[in-house]
């Protein structure tokens, strides 16, 4: 079989690229075996502003305009629903924030993102008596809906391979890419916090931060938008909500823990009143880079073996952006952003 790709790992990373690849009629193959789970536990949250400092997230203007469509056009392809618009509240604790919100609220590149609506608390069981703002151009894209969706789509067009990529038989020439019957031209590395067993790119910086979610049952809540605490609570239906997340820089396993449970219940129980009923928790290591900067990029030695990783916490967000970004420097020969390029670690 001959192919133009090899895209190893179908997260959001993955699924970003392929998309790139199905844009200008590429030929690929997937290569996952659901080890990695960043992806899979992802809130699947988009929002443009870093809610702690209030500043813009990087690029954001241009990740949103990449994004949206696309998960927009996958909807539609797929018949199924993934982006549900969703206001952002961020509940504030002192008269101080507020003042911080209406600053940030006046500059240019924030103007567009934070309302300057004061939104006052209304319901009996949240605790916030100094009020809300509202973050603008939000949602949450539905991450599980989306990957089952993009995998079943490959499996029907016979380009998934539910299988462990073996670095050690892939025979990397100047300008092919032998793997088992696959000759391609290209391969593209996606798989997240699995990059620390790639021996073409597993001295990059890739940290990796552990993080767990939970899901509770919450009746008597009744709110329809994200709320914005010491933790975030989002509405998946139901009266079902994600509490998260945990950071935690040293668990590098994808275990749930008594102590992540407890430290997103004693924060979740600073913002809301009502009972609730713990449903699910879950964990995951995301792909996070000290410099907080994607890594994408091509090997040092193999000019055909590329890198697309360190989405770290908004990847629903970055992933098109930096993907295109790839793309067109493998097809087009455009330079990548200095900011993103894994040579600024080499």
């Amino acid at each position: 079989m001959q192919v133009d790709f090899i895209v190893i790992g179908s997260g959001i990373a993955g699924i970003s690229f392929c998309e790139q690849l199905r844009a200008y009629h590429k030929t690929f193959v997937v290569f996952d075996d659901q080890s990695q789970q960043s992806s899979t536990v992802a809130g699947g949250l988009y929002n443009p502003v870093v809610l702690k400092r209030f500043t813009p997230v990087w690029k954001s203007k241009e990740q949103l305009q990449l994004a949206v469509p696309m998960y927009h056009g996958l909807e539609q392809e797929f018949d199924i629903k993934l982006d549900y618009k969703i206001p952002v509240l961020r509940k504030f604790s002192s008269l101080e924030e507020q003042n911080d919100w209406f600053s940030a609220s006046d500059k240019p590149n924030l103007s567009e993102y934070l309302s300057v609506n004061l939104i006052k608390n209304t319901n009996r069981y949240i605790e916030a008596s100094f009020g809300f703002g509202e973050v603008l151009q939000t949602g949450r894209i539905d991450v599980k809906a989306l990957m089952d969706g993009y995998k079943a789509m490959l499996l029907k067009d016979d380009r998934f391979y539910e299988a462990k990529f073996n670095y050690d038989k892939l025979e990397v020439a100047n300008d092919e890419l032998i793997y088992g019957d696959i000759l391609a031209k290209h391969i593209v590395f996606t798989e997240g916090f699995g990059i620390n067993k790639n021996p073409f790119f597993k001295d990059l910086p890739l940290l990796g931060t552990k993080g767990e979610l939970l899901t509770i049952h919450a009746p008597h809540l009744k709110i329809d938008f994200v709320l914005k605490g010491p933790v975030f609570l989002i509405p998946i239906g139901d009266d079902n909500y994600i509490v998260g997340a945990t950071y935690n820089w040293e668990d590098r396993t994808h275990e749930v823990t008594l102590k992540g449970k407890e430290e997103l219940l004693a924060k979740l129980n600073t913002m809301i009143t009502c009972s609730y009923k713990v449903v699910n928790q879950m964990a995951g290591i995301r792909p996070t880079v000290k410099d907080r900067r994607p890594l994408v990029g091509r090997h040092a030695v193999y000019k055909n073996v590329y890198v697309l990783n360190g989405l770290g916490t908004r990847g629903v967000m970055i992933g098109p952006y930096v993907a295109k970004q790839l793309f067109d420097f493998i097809e087009f020969g455009m330079p990548l952003e200095a900011e993103i390029d894994i040579k600024r670690f080499q």
